[in-house]
């Protein structure tokens, strides 16, 4: 049985949907692993079931470089232009930035595409601030970005971004769990330390980034769980009930962010 949306609890925003037709024609190349048009696919599929009505529907709008420099380093957010502007990346890009790599190609829309799914993930924020709800950013999660260079398929720290403007909008507790196959290397970079932000992450032990390890707390701000490959569905439903519920409520945040990866 197919049914409709039900209509927002009293106060609540009814949930939206932050998408961009940028991904439907974009791609890192054949012979990259990452599938960027699997977000558009899931557009079109969640309005073919009729879950997506319109008035539920948000365009990402796109990042300017002002506001990517809440976290991102100025010379690399240039850096991500020219490239995009001149479809290459230059020896010192290479060195500098990891553009250009086999993870992280130039490819025609390598500055626009990343700042689209930052926007969307930054507006999502900001409404969220005026009022409580559920918003959906298929576009984000790209949880490796660094301030001054791309890593790991990710060019731009969409998540740190997101987080940061909940802290700018007055927000001081904010939880962030992460389900993605690979560590939140970025992330934790970001808020290793931060009492504000409390980081719980499951991920492959043994994959890159090779971060992560059961021991580490990020300065008592993170929680991480290395769990073995073939993870189950029961297994996980321990973890999310034994671990990750309780050490959200424990936390009792404003606000909280999550990654669901996608392979994990």
């Amino acid at each position: 049985m197919i049914l409709t949306p039900p209509p927002a609890p009293a106060g609540v925003a009814a949930p939206m949907f932050i998408g961009s037709e940028i991904y439907r024609g974009s791609s890192y190349g054949s012979r990259h692993p990452l599938r960027v048009p699997r977000v558009s696919t899931v557009m079109d599929l969640a309005r073919a079931l009729g879950w997506l009505p319109t008035e539920r529907f948000r365009t990402s709008p796109r990042a300017k470089p002002a506001a990517l420099a809440l976290w991102h380093r100025p010379d690399y957010i240039a850096a991500l232009q020219a490239a995009e502007a001149v479809g290459d990346a230059t020896p010192e890009m290479r060195e500098r930035f990891h553009l250009g790599t086999l993870s992280n190609p130039v490819f025609p829309q390598v500055y626009r595409r990343p700042a689209t799914g930052a926007g969307g993930v930054m507006l999502a924020a900001e409404l969220l601030v005026g009022t409580p709800g559920v918003i959906h950013v298929p576009g984000g999660g790209t949880h490796h970005g660094l301030p001054g260079r791309a890593n790991g398929f990710c060019y731009l720290n969409d998540v740190v971004l997101g987080i940061k403007v909940l802290q700018r909008q007055g927000l001081s507790r904010i939880a962030y769990v992460d389900l993605d196959a690979h560590h939140c290397d970025g992330v934790e970079l970001a808020f290793a330390g931060d009492p504000g932000v409390r980081m719980i992450s499951v991920h492959e032990e043994g994959r890159w980034p090779f971060t992560g390890a059961l021991t580490d707390a990020a300065g008592g701000s993170a929680f991480n769980l290395p769990v073995p490959k073939g993870y189950n569905d029961s297994e996980a439903r321990a973890v999310l009930h034994g671990l990750i519920l309780p050490r959200v409520q424990d936390f009792a945040p404003d606000a909280l962010v999550l990654q669901c990866g996608a392979d994990s």
